[in-house]
C-alpha cells in the first residue's frame, strides 16, 4: 500500500512527476487528484497522490488515453481494488467459519 501521508508541496510534486504545477491544479479541478490542504490552504501531495499522477501520465502518454478516459480507467481500477479487498475479507470469514465448523465436528466425534 502506498503512503497517504501528505508531504510534498505542489512545486516538489510537479518536479517529481515532470509536470507543470498548473497541470496538477487542472487535474485537481477535474477531480482526478485530491491533494490534502494545510490550514493555510497549501496543497500537500502524498506518495499515493504522486503515484496517481504518474499513472495519469502513463495512461495519457503511453496509451494515448484522453482525460475522460483516464477518469473512467482510474475509477474502474479503484472499484476493482475495493472488490478485491471485499473478496479477501469474505475469504477470511469463510476460512474462520470452516475452522469453527471443523472444531464443532471434532467435538461431536469425540
Amino acid at each position: 500500500m502506498v503512503d497517504r501521508e501528505p508531504c510534498y508541496v505542489i512545486s516538489v510534486a510537479a518536479k517529481m512527476v515532470c509536470m507543470h504545477p498548473q497541470t496538477l491544479r487542472y487535474y485537481e479541478r477535474l477531480g482526478l487528484i485530491e491533494p490534502s490542504r494545510t490550514v493555510g490552504k497549501i496543497r500537500l501531495y502524498s506518495a499515493a497522490d504522486i503515484e496517481r499522477l504518474r499513472q495519469i501520465k502513463r495512461l495519457m502518454k503511453d496509451l494515448g488515453v484522453n482525460l475522460a478516459g483516464v477518469e473512467v480507467i482510474i475509477n474502474m481500477m479503484e472499484r476493482v481494488a475495493q472488490m478485491e479487498r471485499e473478496a479477501e475479507e469474505m475469504r477470511r470469514e469463510l476460512e474462520r467459519e470452516i475452522q469453527r465448523l471443523r472444531s464443532m465436528l471434532g467435538e461431536v466425534a469425540e
